[in-house]
C-alpha cells in the first residue's frame, strides 16, 4: 500500500540561467519595441523555461475535472443541495456545461473524474471513474479523509496524469461545498483569518454566508493538529481536491505546463507546494476569481494571474478561457520574424 513518505516525488528546480537569457534574447529580437507585448512576453518565457527550449510547442492538452462531494455540504454552506454534483457531471459529459463548450471550442481533451461523487455512474468515454469513497465525511465529527484515504486519493491523480498523453495539464473541478474546503486549507496553510478566506461559493446570501462562516470556524477549531500540509489536506480537505494534489505533483515531475483555474484548484497547487515548492516554477493562473479568498491565495503562491474577468464558476472555465494566451505566446515566440530575419532596422 502506498504511504504518505512514497508518496511525494522530488521536484527539482527548473533554474537555468543560460536557457533564460537564450529566450529573453529570442524575445527581444523580435521586431517590436523592447517588451511591448508586455505580459505576452513574460508568458512566453514561462512555458519555454518549463518547457526547456527556445521553441516550445504545446501538445495534446488535457482538461481535467475533478469531481467529489462533501460531508460538510450538509451543514448548509453551499446554496445547492449535493446532488447538483452528479447532475454537473452528466452536464459534463452530455457537453453542455460552459468548460465543455470551451474545451470543445478550443480542442482541449475534456476527461471527466469521479474523485468520490456521491453517486454510481455508469461507465462511457469521457469519464475516469476513481472513485476513493462516496463523498468525504463530515469534518466537524472528524476528518473529511482518513489518512489511507488522503493517501490514496492522491496516488490515484498521480497514476490518472501518468496515464494522460501531451505536455499540458488543465485543472477543473466539481463538489458542492468544496469552498469550503479551499477556504480552510487557505486559512490552515496560507495562515489567513477564515473569515478573510470565506466567500459566498455559489451564491449565497448574507445570513447563508454568515453561517457558513460559523460553521466553519468550528470545523476548523475541530483540527487543531492538522498543521501540515497532508493532515490539513486528509482533516479539511475533499476528495478531488486531494486526487488534483496528485496529478499537480506529477505533472511538475513530468515537465508539464500546469493551467491552474481558480480558488479550488489553487487549494490543490497550495497543499502540492507546501510539499514540493518548484511545482509553482511550472504553474500558469489563469484568473482572478470573484470568490473573496482567491486574492489571498494568489498572494499566498505568489501568482500573477493571466484574466481579471469576475468569473467564479469553477469546473475549469477560467482555464480554458485563457488557453487561446498560452498558444499565441508559443505561436509569436516561434514564428514572429527578428529584425535579423526581416531586416527591419532596430533601434537607434
Amino acid at each position: 500500500m502506498t504511504t504518505a513518505s512514497d508518496l511525494i516525488p522530488t521536484i527539482a528546480s527548473l533554474h537555468n540561467s543560460a536557457l533564460a537569457a537564450q529566450l529573453q534574447h529570442r524575445i527581444d529580437r523580435k521586431t517590436k519595441p523592447l517588451g511591448s507585448l508586455g505580459r505576452l512576453e513574460d508568458l512566453m518565457l514561462r512555458l519555454g523555461l518549463i518547457l526547456g527550449t527556445e521553441t516550445p510547442q504545446l501538445r495534446e492538452p488535457q482538461m481535467m475535472v475533478f469531481a467529489a462531494d462533501h460531508g460538510i455540504a450538509a451543514h448548509g454552506v453551499s446554496a445547492y443541495p449535493s446532488d447538483v454534483t452528479w447532475q454537473m457531471v452528466e452536464n459534463f459529459l452530455a457537453g453542455g456545461a460552459a468548460v465543455s463548450v470551451l474545451a470543445r471550442q478550443h480542442g482541449l481533451t475534456l476527461s471527466v473524474v469521479d474523485a468520490g461523487v456521491k453517486h454510481r455512474f455508469q461507465p462511457r468515454d469521457g469519464l475516469l471513474i476513481a472513485k476513493i469513497a462516496m463523498g468525504t465525511a463530515d469534518m466537524l465529527a472528524g476528518p473529511a479523509m482518513s489518512t489511507d484515504e488522503c493517501v490514496t486519493a492522491v496516488a490515484a491523480g498521480k497514476t490518472l496524469l501518468q496515464k494522460r498523453p501531451g505536455n499540458v495539464l488543465l485543472l477543473g473541478e466539481m463538489g458542492i461545498g468544496n469552498t469550503s474546503a479551499a477556504a480552510l486549507l487557505l486559512s490552515r496553510l496560507g495562515g489567513f483569518p477564515l473569515a478573510d478566506c470565506v466567500g459566498r461559493g455559489t451564491g449565497l446570501d448574507d445570513a447563508q454566508l454568515q453561517r457558513k462562516l460559523e460553521v466553519l470556524t468550528r470545523a476548523l477549531q475541530r483540527h487543531p493538529r492538522a498543521t501540515e500540509p497532508l493532515t490539513a489536506l486528509a482533516a479539511l480537505g475533499g476528495l478531488e481536491i486531494a486526487m488534483m494534489v496528485g496529478a499537480v505533483l506529477q505533472a511538475a515531475l513530468e515537465r508539464r505546463v500546469i493551467v491552474v483555474d481558480g480558488f479550488i484548484t489553487g487549494a490543490a497547487v497550495l497543499v502540492a507546494s507546501r510539499l514540493q515548492p518548484a511545482v509553482l516554477e511550472r504553474c500558469i493562473f489563469a484568473h482572478r476569481s470573484n470568490e473573496s479568498g482567491h486574492r489571498l491565495m494568489l498572494d499566498s503562491l505568489r501568482a500573477h494571474p493571466l484574466l481579471d474577468m469576475g468569473l467564479r464558476l469553477g469546473e475549469g472555465s477560467g482555464a480554458a478561457l485563457a488557453w487561446p494566451l498560452l498558444v499565441s505566446a508559443c505561436q509569436v515566440l516561434s514564428e514572429m520574424a527578428s529584425f535579423d530575419s526581416a531586416g527591419v532596422s532596430d533601434k537607434v
